[in-house]
């Protein structure tokens, strides 16, 4: 797998450890930064989603206005995969620079 499919990988969901154990031999810097921003982004992703569950069992009515929100996610991530795509070291928007230093155990 070459770096430019593990970078584009880093951002969905799931499919980030197919992109982090399958192509460890051919990671470059690139995938690496990619890695940590897909990595950063489905950590902040699965906390805002649990915080939002447990905030609609309680008030329901909540729930048009908290899906809303969420949608933001889903635009972080087109915007991280065009940059893997147009392999660009860009950090994600807003919550990008938070990671850019984080998760050592990628660069190793």
């Amino acid at each position: 797998m070459n770096p430019k499919v593990q970078s584009i990988l880093s951002y969905l969901g799931i499919l980030w450890l197919v992109a982090f154990f399958a192509g460890k031999e051919q990671r470059n810097d690139l995938s690496k930064y990619h890695l940590k921003q897909g990595l950063g982004l489905l950590i902040i992703a699965l906390i805002f989603n649990t915080i939002v569950g447990v905030v609609l069992m309680i008030i329901p009515s909540l729930g048009t206005i908290l899906s809303a929100v969420s949608i933001i996610f889903l635009i972080l991530m087109v915007l991280g995969i065009i940059t893997a795509a147009n392999e660009v070291k860009k950090p994600l928007p807003v919550i990008g620079k938070l990671f850019e230093d984080k998760f050592d155990f990628i660069d190793k």
